[in-house]
């Protein structure tokens, strides 16, 4: 995709991206805060701004490499069901996150232990944020200059909205089931195996990424909330 501010398409793959970076960094927000509770007060700018850099530094690398190698075939096949998974995953009761996360009462202890806990949550962003770029490498950097700021400073109001419209993680749910059926239907090894097909065989595969994300993962809440004796509102 190129990058032409005056297309549609091109808004609507940013818009992708920034909500993909918005359903799925959220609990980055509480990594921050549980890694930095230990230090001095006149530390805990310091440490939230020097682990929020190194960590957004490492979610480029990574996003720019998995999209520059997402062309090759069968790799949006494994990338799309991954993120299938993820997708599902999003939708089902959370149990307590953050008693594993360290607190250092170091300024650069809570930096290390952001970056890496970053690293190990951000996997899935780096794989839906590089299949809603469409292997178009300006339009990933443009998602995420817009995105990363709005996540940097506004992930606790993010967070509340979260929990007061769960409807924006569906929404976000389904998002990731569009973005990862397109990743698989338009991988290089699948389309080499089709016969031709209309344009819009890409959208009815992403249209059918979401339906599927949407039903198995209301499928495995209401069977998890079931066993908790829990009804679903």
């Amino acid at each position: 995709m190129e990058l032409d501010f005056t297309s549609a398409a091109f808004w609507l793959a940013v818009g992708q991206i920034i909500l993909i970076d918005i359903v799925l960094s959220g609990d980055n927000a509480v990594v921050i805060a549980l890694a930095c509770r230990n230090l001095a007060v006149d530390q805990r700018k310091k440490g939230i701004f020097w682990g929020v850099a190194g960590a957004v530094s490492l979610r480029v690398v990574l996003t720019t490499c998995a999209a520059l190698v997402m062309n090759l075939p069968w790799l949006k096949v494994v990338g799309g069901l991954l993120l299938l998974w993820i997708a599902v995953k999003l939708m089902l009761p959370e149990d307590e996150e953050g008693e594993d996360i360290e607190a250092s009462a170091h300024l650069w202890g809570a930096v290390k232990t952001i970056v890496v806990a970053d690293f190990v949550m951000s996997l899935d962003n780096v794989i839906a944020v590089a299949g809603a770029a469409h292997g178009s490498l300006v339009l990933l950097l443009f998602g995420l200059a817009v995105s990363i700021p709005l996540i940097v400073w506004s992930s606790q109001l993010i967070l509340r909205w979260m929990e007061r419209y769960p409807v924006i993680v569906l929404f976000g749910a389904a998002l990731l089931g569009y973005v990862s059926g397109q990743m698989i239907f338009t991988d290089p090894g699948v389309l080499g195996l089709l016969p031709p097909l209309p344009a819009w065989s890409g959208k009815l595969a992403g249209a059918v990424g979401a339906v599927l994300v949407v039903a198995v993962g209301r499928w495995l809440e209401q069977r998890i909330l079931e066993k908790q004796d829990v009804a679903i509102v």
